[in-house]
């Protein structure tokens, strides 16, 4: 499988210098977050799964800033804007350059309700529209132990390993529609399953039993995240 690259962002890209000279050193080139993602191209489970693991264990040092530890000025809002489809925009207009996005990304918080992007020296508030990253691919696999683990891999090419720490969570939709799984990045940053991987995910639910009653749910990193009662198998459809 390969993951393409997006093009070049023209000059509008200038205007974001000021913000990304303070954090320029936390950027990871897209050389090579493309050798990382290059893991994906195994087919055999249990190979691809060891790659993933490396591959986070390879990250440490180009991990997103200390920002937890920044308490800057609130500076307002800046014309930012995560739609949906985890699009990123500045005055309308789409941020195509994808170093540029990571990062933006990289001092991305969220802070009283509100996403901010945090740096030594100011804060400023951009607007999501839903989940600020996508989870875009899964990779999965049982130890010798028989616990499973989950591995995704979001649009920005962040690994997230499913786990108390990262779990996953489940919103229903209005007017009785179906569930939306997420899965927490960092701190309070969640990634929207993209459908195709909520299909994968759909495959491994199970049912266990907690505080006595039958619970739909999925497995990974020795945690249990649950996501509906089990008598929803027995509503009609």
């Amino acid at each position: 499988m390969h993951f393409a690259t997006s093009p070049a962002v023209g000059r509008s890209s200038l205007r974001y210098l000021p913000i990304a000279s303070t954090i320029g050193q936390t950027i990871t080139t897209a050389r090579s977050l493309r050798r990382s993602t290059e893991i994906f191209m195994e087919s055999d489970a249990s190979a691809r799964f060891a790659e993933l693991m490396r591959a986070v264990s390879a990250t440490s040092g180009r991990s997103p800033a200390p920002v937890d530890r920044w308490n800057p000025p609130d500076c307002g809002e800046i014309d930012i804007r995560i739609d949906r489809d985890g699009t990123w925009f500045h005055e309308g207009a789409p941020i195509r350059r994808m170093p540029l996005i990571r990062l933006f990304a990289s001092v991305l918080d969220r802070r009283a309700g509100r996403y901010v992007l945090v740096t030594p020296a100011e804060m400023l508030s951009i607007t999501v529209e839903d989940a600020p990253f996508l989870a875009v691919e899964m990779a999965s696999e049982t130890d010798e132990s028989g616990v499973r683990g989950l591995v995704f891999r979001t649009n920005l090419d962040e690994l997230v390993r499913c786990d108390a720490a990262h779990p996953l969570r489940f919103d229903r939709e209005a007017a009785g529609g179906g569930l939306r799984p997420y899965i927490r990045v960092r701190r309070d940053l969640w990634a929207r399953l993209t459908r195709s991987v909520a299909l994968e995910l759909a495959e491994l639910v199970e049912e266990q039993t907690v505080k006595g009653e039958g619970v739909l749910g999925v497995a990974s990193g020795g945690a249990f995240f649950a996501m509906a009662p089990a008598t929803l198998l027995d509503e009609p459809t």
